[in-house]
């Protein structure tokens, strides 16, 4: 943690002018996509607003995976980093593309997580509201997994379908049964 705020704070440069030197020469400073691009990482991870415009001007992509397969608007929505969020799709961040690693969208991070603002927005964006990862789970199972019944709604009004099962035959509602969520397995029965 230290580290990134450290690195954070080093990359002020990117959006704040530099002082001139002892010649009276503006001081040069330089940033490589490359560095940008992990800076982005950083910035999404911790909420820096801020930082998003310049580290997209400086070369960074919004759609890229940082080393563990996640992309910035994975990052700034799994931290609950809701103005990060709205930067990052402001700068053109594919809101459905999954992580490289299980397929999870940052829609089933949020019913994970039980984020319900961040889901509602990202509902919005036109992401399919029953998109599967590399299991078959899909954020409905997620937020029946860990009983999120803000988030069931959510997707269900939104259109989630209820029959839908992963890899080893669960739907929803058994994944919510499965938990001893009883009274919201029989609400994704019906």
């Amino acid at each position: 943690m230290f580290r990134s705020l450290l690195t954070i704070g080093m990359s002020l440069a990117v959006v704040a002018p530099l002082p001139a030197t002892a010649n009276g020469q503006a001081a040069q400073a330089t940033l490589t996509s490359a560095r940008a691009q992990e800076l982005l990482f950083d910035a999404a991870r911790l909420g820096r607003t801020d930082l998003i415009p310049a580290l997209v001007a400086a070369g960074a992509d919004v759609n890229a995976y940082d080393p563990r397969g996640y992309t910035a608007l994975i990052l700034a929505a799994y931290d609950g980093n809701a103005d990060t969020v709205e930067a990052l799709l402001k700068a053109k961040a594919d809101p459905c593309k999954p992580d490289a690693t299980q397929g999870n969208t940052a829609q089933m991070g949020f019913a994970f997580k039980g984020l319900d603002a961040l889901a509602a927005r990202l509902l919005s964006t036109g992401c399919a509201v029953d998109a599967r990862n590399k299991q078959g789970q899909t954020a409905l199972m997620m937020a029946a997994m860990f009983n999120r019944k803000a988030q069931v709604d959510l997707l269900l009004t939104a259109g989630a379908k209820t029959d839908i099962s992963d890899m080893e035959g669960r739907t929803a509602a058994s994944v919510a049964r499965a938990q001893g969520n009883d009274s919201l397995a029989a609400k994704l029965e019906h």
